[in-house]
C-alpha cells in the first residue's frame, strides 16, 4: 500500500465551494524544502544505486551510473561515466571512461578519459587515466599514472621560414631568430 503524502494530510475547508479564509492559510506555514547535498544533478538516463544498497561481486553496465551505496568487488563501465556519491563506500577496482568521486573508494581506478576527486572524496588506491582533477580537501593515497593521449593525427611542426637579416656592418646573417610575444611560450632549442 502506498504511503500518504504530506500534502494529503492538510486540512481542507468544510464547505468545498467556499474558499479558505486568508487567515487560515496564513496559519499553516508552507512546507520548507529540505537542503540538498552539494552534488550536481544528473540526467534521468543515468542509472542510480541508492545509499541503502549493498552489492558484493561484479557490477557491469552499458550506461552512466550514479552510485551512492556500498560495493565490494569489481565495477566495469568501460565506455561510461561513474559518479561515486557522497554516501558511497566502495571496496572495488573501477574501470570506466570517466570517474567522479565524492565518497570513499578503496581500490584502483582506471579511467580511459578522466578522474575527478571532489573535496569530500577519499581514495586509497592507484589511478591510471589521461586526465585527473584533485580538488583542495580531497584525500588521496596511491600513485597516479598519466597515460599518453593517442591521437590518430600526428602534428608535425615545421620550422618557420626565416629571412636572412643584414647587420649594420653589412654582414648577412641567416641564423633563425626567435621572438616571443605576450601569451606565447617559446623555446630556444627548437625554432618555430
Amino acid at each position: 500500500m502506498w504511503k500518504a503524502r504530506p500534502e494529503d494530510n492538510r486540512m481542507t475547508p468544510v464547505n468545498p465551494a467556499q474558499p479558505a479564509s486568508p487567515a487560515a492559510s496564513a496559519a499553516s506555514p508552507a512546507p520548507k524544502e529540505q537542503p540538498r547535498p552539494a552534488v550536481e544533478s544528473y540526467p534521468a538516463d543515468v542509472g542510480h544505486i541508492g545509499k541503502s544498497v549493498v552489492i558484493r561481486g561484479e557490477l557491469t553496465g552499458n550506461e552512466d551510473l550514479y552510485l551512492d551505496g556500498e560495493v565490494e568487488g569489481n565495477i566495469n563501465l568501460r565506455d561510461h561515466k561513474l559518479v561515486v556519491g557522497p554516501n558511497a563506500k566502495i571496496k572495488a577496482s573501477i574501470s570506466a571512461r570517466d570517474v567522479v568521486v565524492h565518497g570513499r573508494v578503496d581500490g584502483n581506478v582506471t579511467a580511459s578519459e578522466r578522474v575527478e576527486l571532489k573535496r569530500s572524496s577519499t581514495l586509497y588506491g592507484d589511478v591510471s587515466t589521461h586526465r585527473i582533477v584533485v580538488e583542495d580537501g580531497a584525500v588521496f593515497k596511491g600513485s597516479i599514472d598519466i597515460k599518453e593521449q593517442r591521437e590518430t593525427k600526428q602534428e608535425v611542426r615545421k620550422p618557420a621560414a626565416t629571412a636572412p637579416t643584414v647587420s649594420h656592418s653589412g654582414v648577412v646573417n641567416s641564423t633563425p631568430t626567435l621572438t616571443a610575444s605576450a601569451g606565447v611560450q617559446a623555446s630556444f632549442l627548437e625554432p618555430k
